[in-house]
């Protein structure tokens, strides 16, 4: 593993999507307010991390040259604090977008005593302007000879649509950049000819128009319903690799010419899921930028996910952690 992670070192990876800050806020309860049946919560501390694709841009940052992202923030404290935690983490900001129109997307989780006591989403959905569409195509023409891998990650928040993805995949197809997605099946779009998609299992189904059975064959490559969802996203996307996520199952890769693969999860300890599919995304892209590939890229993948699900929070994984 060490050793894949070392040609990882002089790549450089755009990310673009619905950024957003995730603010924790942490304290302790031991009484019910007098107002309501509701926990009264002292706050000991805050935390805040990049959310979103921002937090795509985080996993990448420990292992790439560069790492740049692009999204909409607004002019306000959360947005500033947004670039703050990326800028802290290494990322470059350079390419945001920012409205005063806008209000930066924040989640607010409030946690006592490890337990989420509510979640405050403050989002209002908002679709680019034509200026913006066209000023964020100019840049990536223009950097396009700088990096050599893009990645689509979508929340359904509005920053990604047509006009945006098809300009984006005719710039990567004229210049041979690797480029991934991770897509949303509230926001179908038209992936035609991405060098690979990465939806989980709930994902795929939805957007294959499929009913997923109650109980999934514990064996992946017997899991006719699964296996056919994946094949129906490869001809919906016209895509050679489509690599969907299951969890404690691992993953399952569809690639072009080749027979079904079912990479099982090596985790020994699973504390939490969160952002396991951004760190699968983001390893995915960067093996697949060095040249790895599909099955070696998706076994690198599998393997940084099952590393980071063994953190608690908002964990990413790091070289150290591979020793």
């Amino acid at each position: 593993m060490r050793d894949h992670l070392d040609g990882f070192s002089d790549l450089s990876i755009l990310v673009l999507g619905d950024v957003m800050l995730d603010r924790f806020i942490w304290g302790n309860v031991d009484r019910i307010s007098p107002e309501a049946p509701v926990p009264v919560v002292h706050v000991e501390k805050e935390d805040f991390y990049p959310g979103g694709a921002a937090n795509v841009a985080r996993n990448l940052a420990p292992f790439a040259k560069d790492v740049f992202v692009c999204g909409l923030i607004g002019m306000d404290g959360n947005g500033d604090t947004l670039q703050q935690t990326l800028n802290e983490a290494g990322v470059i900001c350079t390419r945001m977008v920012r409205d005063p129109e806008f209000d930066t997307i924040c989640k607010t989780r409030v946690i006592a005593r490890q337990q989420q006591v509510v979640r405050i989403d403050r989002e209002r959905r908002r679709a680019l302007s034509r200026e913006q569409v066209e000023g964020i195509l100019q840049n990536i023409q223009a950097m396009a000879g700088q990096i050599d891998g893009i990645i689509l990650e979508d929340y359904a928040k509005g920053f990604l649509d047509t006009r945006l993805v098809e300009g984006i995949t005719r710039i990567a197809k004229q210049t041979g950049l690797v480029i991934t997605v991770d897509p949303n099946p509230r926001n179908p779009l038209p992936y035609h000819g991405v060098t690979a998609v990465k939806p989980n299992r709930k994902e795929a189904f939805e957007i294959a128009g499929m009913t997923d059975g109650l109980h999934p064959h514990p064996h992946p490559l017997v899991d006719k319903a699964l296996l056919q969802a994946g094949r129906k996203l490869q001809g919906i996307w016209d895509t050679p690799n489509v690599l969907i996520t299951l969890g404690e199952q691992g993953m399952l890769l569809l690639a072009q010419d080749e027979d079904p693969r079912h990479i099982p999860t090596s985790a020994k300890e699973v504390f939490d899921v969160s952002g396991a599919g951004d760190t699968a995304i983001a390893l995915f892209t960067l093996a697949l930028a060095a040249g790895k590939n599909p099955l070696r890229a998706a076994e690198i993948a599998n393997h940084a996910s099952s590393r980071v699900v063994g953190k608690l929070g908002t964990a990413i994984v790091t070289p150290e952690d591979f020793g």
